[in-house]
């Protein structure tokens, strides 16, 4: 690779003049100036990023941590901040925790280890325990945590209002006839089924629904846990002709159940869910409808906290934490 001394050499002038010539600096001479950017140009000279990296103390990467890429959300998370963070020149490493809670542990050391300008972060589904990220905290890396955000962590924020999508689902079941309303939730350890939980029950008080500990099931989010669980609804002596359920992955899989056993989805049970899975609008049988969670947005916004907070311009505190929450959007499908 060509240097700035290489050129230096080759034109017999200090390897500070090629660097302020480079950067069209007034005190370097026209003539100096093209003679520099001409020979620059020969040979094929690139600016080195990483002792840009050492002067400015900047290393243009943001990492990601995830629980699965294969996950749609999470694919269209990772779009949305690819888009905002290359039109800035920020490149972005990206690493999936496979929701366990040692590997998203090895990860964030890496991370305090080797220098990024930020990360953002979803928690594992095994992760109970946080002490891993509040050491990445007080290491002085920016931290945005998204979508699955635990409590009691002081940093930035950016998630969908889950309460209010089960809230809104929920009252919208009970608007079209249904009166017994299965969840079909996800695992106790996640902050977004306490909140779609929540959001689930204060509906049905409100709708004078029943509420019975029967009508709700925890799934660990496999196939077998959800179809295990879904048997137990189907055949409970009051079976419910709704469920609510985690996202849509969950409900897929639930409605498989019901197929087998018999019943006509849509017709003998109906669906409700979240994410809203594109692939959801061409089958036969999709659910009802289903909470918009706008991934996209949330990590375009995951990506504009970073980038203030690395713009010394933007006078963006890293103690003064942001937390956006966006509202989520019932997309109905009736058939």
């Amino acid at each position: 690779m060509t240097t700035i001394k290489a050129i230096a050499r080759q034109l017999k002038v200090s390897p500070s003049t090629v660097s302020r010539a480079l950067q069209d600096n007034p005190r370097i001479g026209q003539k100096t100036r093209d003679a520099v950017r001409e020979l620059a140009a020969q040979l094929h000279y690139t600016p080195s990023q990483t002792a840009r990296n050492l002067r400015s103390g900047k290393t243009s990467v943001f990492a990601m941590v995830l629980p699965e890429i294969r996950e749609n959300f999470f694919s269209e998370v990772v779009n949305g901040v690819e888009e905002l963070a290359f039109q800035h020149h920020y490149s972005v490493a990206l690493y999936q925790s496979h929701d366990s809670y040692e590997r998203e542990q090895q990860i964030l050391s890496m991370l305090t280890r080797n220098q990024v300008d930020g990360v953002m972060l979803s928690v594992a589904k095994e992760s109970q325990q946080f002490g891993h990220i509040q050491h990445l905290i007080d290491r002085g890396v920016p931290l945005v945590l998204f979508d699955r955000i635990p409590p009691h962590i002081n940093t930035h924020q950016v998630g969908c209002d889950m309460e209010k999508g089960a809230y809104d689902a929920t009252k919208w079941l009970s608007g079209q006839g249904f009166r017994r309303i299965a969840l079909l939730n996800g695992p106790y350890p996640l902050v977004a089924s306490e909140d779609r939980y929540r959001g689930y029950i204060r509906a049905l008080i409100e709708e004078k629904l029943p509420v019975e500990n029967a009508l709700v099931k925890r799934v660990d989010l496999t196939t077998d846990d959800t179809s295990r669980k879904m048997t137990q609804l189907i055949e409970s002596a009051h079976r419910p002709d709704a469920v609510l359920a985690f996202n849509d992955y969950v409900a897929l899989d639930a409605m498989q159940v019901c197929r087998r056993q018999g019943l006509r989805i849509n017709e003998d049970i109906s669906f409700v869910s979240f994410a809203n899975l594109p692939l959801t609008a061409y089958m036969d049988q999709s659910p009802l409808a289903s909470v918009e969670q706008h991934p996209y947005q949330i990590g375009h916004k995951a990506v504009e906290i970073l980038l203030s907070l690395n713009d010394l311009s933007s006078g963006a505190s890293a103690d003064d934490f942001q937390r956006v929450v966006l509202n989520p959007q019932l997309v109905v499908r009736l058939p």
